[in-house]
């Protein structure tokens, strides 16, 4: 899902709590970030070397195993460089095939929701943004707050692997909380249903949560990217390589599960947008992105595994349905990726048209592959939405799966009644059908809510029923709540604001809750 901003409502400026904060403009930490330029071989001899270096600092394996896709002939390869990212090139961008790719529309257009993120009042209810799944309009003009002082007695409390239930893993029952870490910054504190503050993860864990799922971003810090200067969430390069590893490890220390989603751009990647990263955008041929694809992926995942926080799943790339890779920014675009052209054909992966499905398809194989290098017992993951329209599901899974061979492990999906999912009763047949025609591949809802409509949900047990109806399927392993602390147009959150702090709601946690 991605995330659109909407108006912000504040009770009083004493109660603001600040997440729109002063820029920094620092660039990223991200202390392996490279830029990926296409150069000849016959013209600089010394690459390889200059590689196999590179790749020995950060312990990626020989030069040789890293190109998975080695261009034909020999003429180019991926080299890591440390320049700024090019413009992109205006001049080849290509037309969209419109009606005749097949593809189906977002959620909904930029027109219909907005979104951003929210900012806490005293009030039960909290402050609920007006918030959509594809796009988000520009953020306010308004100056920007500063964030509360930090202080000892506002620190979020450890989490331990020796609170809460014994965890069983034979079906991931999880909560994506990638923004959580933002709150934290400023001293957020968690408390129970009956008042007892705890940490996030504990407090998931005593309600039959046993897994958490991250988004990661390539350079959030770069102009249109998630934490650019002057948007939203420039705080810090949020969701970048080393934001990740950070919250990884407290993942592992709560003995819980992870699922790494990995948006391969440095902005939301949805059904609106999949924009290729900055440090991407000088490459020229398939076989080149594609080694971009890999080193990246796999410098990420082994960056976890040397920390012990190697995710038991990786998702490569999210709600991918029109395609990945697809999009370059202009002068138009906003902080939240809306407005973008399309890249040129020679490596959009774009699904409306043959050349990008075969270029998706390469793309999620590097991707897989790089996964796999650090670890055969990753599963990974490919993502999609719109499963309320099943013979959009059947076109893209015949096409990866069948006609692209990618050999992905899990298939992931977006359920999300207000965006006309309906409820999960009418997921059963669909889900029922993919099981006997892909009979090598487990499955997950990689998000869902329950809302019927914008930040409106009956509490009638269709957030449970969710998880209990794929649960009691097949090789369906797991469903993740997507976002517990926020409110907007796919439905409520499980927490309402209190000044600062998140109390987590009765009525939704006694609902939800599941037993083991």
């Amino acid at each position: 899902m991605g995330i659109r901003l909407g108006k912000f409502g504040l009770a009083s400026f004493t109660t603001l709590f600040a997440l729109v904060v002063n820029g920094c403009d620092n660039g990223s930490n991200n202390a392996a970030e490279y830029d990926y330029e296409v150069i000849d071989n016959e013209r600089d001899s010394s690459a390889v070397t200059v590689l196999d270096t590179i790749y020995d600092t950060i312990q990626m394996p020989p030069f040789d195993e890293v190109l998975v896709y080695p261009p034909q002939g020999g003429d180019t390869l991926a080299y890591l460089s440390s320049s700024t990212a090019d413009t992109p090139n205006s001049s080849a961008l290509e037309v969209d095939p419109g009606a005749s790719s097949g593809m189906e529309p977002p959620h909904s257009s930029s027109s219909e929701m907005s979104s951003g993120v929210i900012l806490p009042n005293s009030s039960s209810s909290g402050i609920v943004p007006d918030l959509s799944s594809d796009s988000r309009p520009l953020r306010s003009s308004s100056s920007k707050i500063e964030p509360p002082p930090e202080s000892s007695s506002r620190m979020v409390p450890p989490s331990s692997s020796s609170k809460g239930p014994v965890l069983d893993f034979s079906f991931y029952n999880g909560a994506d909380i990638s923004t959580v870490q933002e709150y934290e910054r400023w001293g957020a504190k968690f408390y129970d249903v009956d008042g007892t503050e705890k940490d996030v993860f504990t407090l998931l864990k005593d309600h039959g949560f046993n897994a958490i799922r991250l988004k990661t971003f390539v350079s959030p810090k770069a102009q249109y990217g998630y934490a650019a200067s002057g948007c939203d969430h420039d705080a810090e390069a949020y969701a970048d390589k080393d934001h990740i590893i950070a919250y990884a490890k407290k993942i592992k220390a709560a003995g819980m599960a992870f699922l790494l989603d990995i948006h391969y751009s440095d902005n939301w990647a949805d059904p609106g947008k999949q924009i290729i990263p900055s440090r991407w955008r000088s490459v020229t041929s398939s076989d080149a992105m594609a080694d971009s694809v890999y080193n990246y992926t796999y410098d990420l995942i082994n960056s976890l595994k040397q920390v012990n926080a190697t995710p038991e799943m990786v998702q490569i790339g999210n709600e991918t349905t029109p395609g990945i890779l697809i999009h370059v920014p202009n002068s138009k675009t906003d902080c939240w990726g809306n407005g973008v052209d399309k890249a040129s054909t020679a490596i959009n992966g774009d699904m409306g048209t043959s050349a990008g499905k075969a270029n998706a398809g390469k793309y999620f194989k590097a991707g897989i592959r790089a996964v796999k290098a650090v670890s055969q017992d990753i599963k990974t993951v490919l993502h999609i939405e719109s499963i309320r329209k099943t013979s959009t599901v059947d076109w893209w899974m015949n096409e990866i799966f069948k006609n692209q061979k990618v050999p992905a492990d899990v298939m992931g999906f977006s359920a999300y009644t207000a965006y006309g999912d309906d409820k999960p009763d009418k997921w059963n047949s669909l889900f029922r059908n993919l099981i006997s025609t892909y009979p090598n591949l487990e499955f997950i809802v990689a998000e869902y809510n329950g809302g019927e409509s914008d930040n409106t949900y009956s509490y009638d047990g269709s957030r449970k029923k969710a998880v209990d109806m794929v649960r009691g399927l097949d090789r369906w392993i797991g469903a993740f709540f997507w976002e517990p602390t926020l409110s907007g147009a796919w439905g409520p959150s499980l927490f309402d604001w209190d000044g600062p702090d998140l109390r987590a709601n009765k009525k939704a946690f006694d609902e939800y809750k599941v037993e083991f």
